[in-house]
């Protein structure tokens, strides 16, 4: 069976200049996971979840272990403001930023002639969900996922 036959014809894609508040709303809103970057048509890059989770960098509130002071417990509440108003503003800041900063450049595409073994031997050897599909001429024409190839099974 050949990629063509399998995958995705109306790919959903990004610009580089497009922010990370933009494409979470249309992963979530699309009911995907990533997609690839193009800029004039040719792909420059791929961008997922994972790729926007590592960009966020939640930040960690660590809490002694220990019964606090009298005192502690009276900052405490200082101490947790503070640090949510910098998880927000970070979170926000990263809603801001363009894909072309968060985006994974090395794509790893594959021709639609191609036979989906290969396409399932790629994803599990280099650990990735999907694949842009491209013609003779390196032209997107398609996207392949982990999903698509186990529906063909």
């Amino acid at each position: 069976m050949k990629i063509k036959e399998i995958m995705t014809k109306n790919v959903i894609f990004f610009s580089p200049e497009e922010s990370i508040y933009e494409v979470a709303k249309k992963l979530r809103e699309n009911k995907i996971s990533g997609a690839p970057v193009l800029r004039d048509g040719c792909i420059v890059g791929i961008i997922s979840e994972a790729d926007i989770m590592r960009f966020v960098e939640s930040e960690e509130i660590y809490l002694s272990t220990i019964l606090p002071s009298p005192f502690d417990v009276l900052e405490l509440p200082i101490r947790m403001k503070l640090n949510l108003e910098k998880i927000m503003k970070k979170i926000q800041k990263a809603g801001e930023a363009k894909v072309r900063n968060v985006m994974t450049e090395k794509v790893i595409t594959i021709n639609q002639d191609e036979d989906v073994s290969k396409a399932a031997k790629i994803m599990r050897e280099k650990k990735i969900n999907r694949l842009p599909v491209v013609d003779e001429e390196g032209k997107l024409v398609g996207i392949v996922t982990r999903a698509d190839l186990l529906k063909a099974l």
